[in-house]
């Protein structure tokens, strides 16, 4: 019932930024219930981890320790987009980025936004790919 479309992705020299878009379309307001939407990544040959999480416009995010101070996410309601500005880039941040959401009860950010079983509805993923 939520579609999830990602974009932004693409090659960046290291130290460079890059902003990931994740568009989300369906039924996302529910009484009761909050959308939160993730980031995750996959590097080759590795395990999905996640990256950050929002679960409002109010919030300042949730996020893996290898990307804090260096990765932000945000949104545009009116546009029903999620970002995720990606500064000081590096080789380890190569990898297929993956969106997600589902909808609960009065969530509040932690850990558990970053866990894959956390979300019903992905993404189709992009590439980033960070050279040297």
């Amino acid at each position: 019932q939520v579609q999830l479309v990602e974009s932004g992705g693409g090659s960046v020299q290291a130290g460079g930024s890059l902003r990931l878009s994740c568009k989300v379309a369906g039924d996302t307001r529910s009484g009761g219930r909050t959308t939160c939407v993730a980031w995750f990544r996959q590097p080759p040959e590795k395990e999905r981890m996640g990256v950050a999480a929002t679960c409002s416009s109010g919030d300042t995010g949730y996020y893996a320790d290898s990307v804090k101070g260096r990765f932000t996410v945000s949104e545009d309601s009116g546009k029903n987009t999620v970002y995720m500005q990606m500064n000081n880039l590096t080789s380890e941040d190569t990898a297929v980025y993956y969106c997600a959401a589902d909808r609960f009860t009065w969530p509040r950010l932690g850990a558990w936004t970053l866990k894959s079983g956390t979300y019903n509805y992905w993404g189709q993923g992009t590439q980033v790919t960070v050279s040297s």
